[in-house]
């Protein structure tokens, strides 16, 4: 049997199983209009391919426009893990939260990825935690692999509110 298909199914029991039980663990983020700026970095990934020679220091430069407690408008370039620029354009979907730890979803059209439509544009939703603290923050998203076409991982972006 696939090793690495038995650490994800373990992962993701050690993960969902807690939950399964825990009703206040989440609690709703109030969707009032709100008016944040935020400076966001290329991202850092870490890829459970490890084998592959992926680039890991995805460099670059994003936004995103905070216009309600739970959506945000993000855009944004960078160097991707097959070494190519990448350019992003989409939502951050997040209507829950685990303490101070926001929960949801990047849906986006991605490009730039070789293997992926030839480099041209795809539609994506990667799950997305965020987590600020007055004009700091840090986004992370969960990257699923497909095929050979997309290699997953664990991206870290950086963050500044401007206003």
């Amino acid at each position: 049997m696939n090793h690495k298909l038995i650490k994800a199914a373990l992962a993701a029991c050690c993960i969902v199983a807690p939950l399964a039980h825990a009703d206040d663990l989440f609690t709703k983020i109030d969707a009032a209009p709100k008016s944040e700026f935020w400076l966001d970095s290329g991202f850092a990934t870490y890829h459970f391919d490890r084998d592959k020679d992926l680039n890991g220091a995805n460099w670059g430069l994003g936004a995103e426009y905070r216009f309600s407690g739970t959506m945000a408008a993000t855009v944004g370039r960078f160097y991707n893990s097959d070494r190519d620029y990448s350019n992003y354009a989409g939502v951050i979907w997040q209507p829950y939260a685990i303490g101070p730890v926001r929960v949801g979803a990047a849906i986006a059209a991605f490009n730039g990825y070789p293997n992926m439509r030839d480099g041209g544009w795809f539609p994506a939703a990667i799950p997305t935690l965020t987590y600020e603290y007055q004009r700091v923050g840090v986004n992370v998203g969960i990257i699923p692999s497909y095929k050979d076409r997309l290699y997953g991982g664990i991206s870290v972006q950086l963050k500044i509110k401007l206003f």
